[in-house]
């Protein structure tokens, strides 16, 4: 991937080392939970109690972080950007500023005037207003603020743990949460966080947010579309680095790995082969309308 001179964002946020309390506004997120998800069943798994699995999985630790964390600021003070010499910090600068780029240029032919997010990094656990959260859970998109966090660890578990290598597929990453910001401006967040709380059950509610998961993958294939286009800025072998990321973590892929029978009604991410294929359709079609996982039955 040729990100070096990709022209870096300023709305990053370096919080790593700090935490604190908040409230409780659904989040959406790349995983859903999934390194938690296979510690909880692991620790049940071997005979510990799922209470306490859960207590855990509050207070979860991840690896420390690629670079070294930053002390806490003072309140009130303005959040520091990450440092220059801080490899994976530099990287995610420079995609949050390519995806800034892409859909500044997408919005505007609609009509429209994009708002970019703010990126925020943080280690361990980090306060949002959807609440406090650990990185057990993974990289997530706040809608209450408008902000994407990621723990920079979690880039050696999609290497170690899922085995999805390359610099391509930690972009995915970030562009899938993108996406769930592009789904915020277009108010698609609100119009199907509105239908889940209608739902008749947990099935039909998880159905809804499996849509949206996907669509979000598309709109991550629609920053790589135009980000090739427009900046030639994949290499060979990127676009199989990012399906192969996908791939890792379907709701089905996740659940076998935990040790557990997959159970597609608890599904709330989509399984591989559709995170593979929505991906693939925004990258191949680069466009939102290539995008409505809501308007057919093949998910």
């Amino acid at each position: 991937m040729r990100w070096r001179e990709s022209r870096r964002s300023t709305n990053v946020e370096d919080r790593r080392g700090q935490a604190g309390p908040g409230s409780g506004v659904r989040r959406r997120g790349l995983v859903g939970g999934g390194l938690g998800l296979l510690l909880v069943i692991g620790f049940v798994a071997l005979g510990g109690d799922p209470r306490t699995a859960l207590q855990l999985l509050g207070s979860v630790q991840s690896s420390p972080s690629a670079g070294t964390a930053q002390p806490s600021q003072a309140s009130g003070a303005a959040p520091a950007g990450p440092r220059p010499d801080d490899p994976l910090a530099d990287f995610s600068a420079a995609v949050l500023g390519d995806t800034e780029d892409t859909w500044s240029a997408i919005f505007q032919k609609m009509g429209k005037r994009y708002e970019p997010p703010t990126l925020v990094l943080f280690t361990d656990s980090v306060r949002s207003a959807c609440g406090l959260s650990s990185s057990a859970t993974g990289p997530f998109y706040c809608p209450g603020d408008h902000k994407l966090y990621i723990d920079l660890g979690f880039f050696r578990e999609l290497r170690d743990r899922f085995g999805a290598k390359g610099d391509f597929a930690q972009a995915y990453v970030i562009a899938h949460e993108v996406g769930h910001h592009v789904q915020n401006l277009l108010g698609i967040s609100e119009r199907v966080h509105a239908a889940e709380q209608r739902a008749s059950s947990k099935a039909e509610a998880n159905a809804l947010s499996v849509r949206l998961e996907l669509q979000a993958d598309c709109f991550a294939g629609v920053w790589a579309h135009h980000a090739n286009a427009d900046r030639h800025l994949l290499e060979p072998g990127d676009v199989q680095e990012a399906l192969t990321a996908a791939e890792a973590i379907g709701d089905d892929t996740l659940q076998r790995q935990a040790g557990g029978v997959v159970r597609p009604e608890s599904f709330t991410h989509g399984t591989s082969a559709q995170r593979e294929r929505w991906l693939k359709t925004g990258i191949d079609r680069g466009t939102i309308d290539a995008c409505d996982t809501f308007a057919t039955d093949q998910r």
